[in-house]
């Protein structure tokens, strides 16, 4: 009696591993452009945060400019000008990854112990390039890259005796995907998200000034 046995061809075994290797393929590439836009997306919000915490830092330490600069309520020393130039100096520093146009707008705002903005005391500034105002025409900077939309909270009216305001820096950024990731959103959406919206604020309680 003679036995057989049952053999797969070569050929199929060879299609079968093809097949599984595509299905896999596309899951394997989603992760990895996942992963890489991550990197960078996390990159862009770490510049965002050290801008805003420089930006603080410098509302805090100029405070209201000292009484003597505070005439009639006039922001005379240009307080928030010094805050935006903080700002843009780290948004434009050399490695930096930031997209300026992509700057909605920066916020400077009195805050509560919590860190939220208190009623409408905000100062807002938007991307002009080149046509801000000119805070410091002996340096590097000659032009602020963003002009003053709104000034609810001048530098003149800051409380810098006891009980301190606080004063915070927000940033608006909107990122725009550095891979197909955003395109390939559009498989299951309407449409592609190609931009994420990062908002970044730092608080910091103003310095006692003489």
């Amino acid at each position: 009696m003679t036995s057989h046995v049952a053999r797969t061809p070569v050929g199929n075994e060879r299609g079968q591993s093809l097949a599984e290797f595509a299905l896999i393929l596309p899951v394997f590439a989603l992760c990895l452009l996942g992963m890489l836009e991550l990197g960078l997306g996390f990159n862009h919000y770490m510049t965002v945060e050290y801008a805003t915490r420089e930006g603080a830092r410098t509302g805090a330490a100029l405070g209201d400019g000292g009484s003597k600069n505070c005439i009639g309520g006039v922001d005379a020393n240009m307080i928030d000008g010094q805050i935006i130039a903080a700002v843009q100096r780290i948004l434009k520093s050399p490695g930096s990854p930031i997209a300026m146009g992509n700057v909605t707008d920066i916020r400077i705002y009195k805050a509560d112990s919590a860190g939220r903005q208190v009623g409408a005391n905000v100062n807002v500034w938007t991307y002009t390039p080149g046509a801000g105002p000119d805070i410091d025409p002996g340096l590097g900077i000659d032009r602020l890259d963003f002009s003053q939309q709104s000034a609810a909270w001048t530098a003149c009216s800051r409380n810098t005796g006891p009980s301190a305001d606080s004063i915070g820096v927000r940033i608006h950024y909107r990122y725009a995907f550095q891979t197909p990731l955003g395109a390939i959103s559009s498989m299951f959406s309407n449409a592609p998200q190609t931009l994420l919206n990062i908002d970044d604020a730092t608080v910091m309680a103003l310095a006692p000034q003489t």
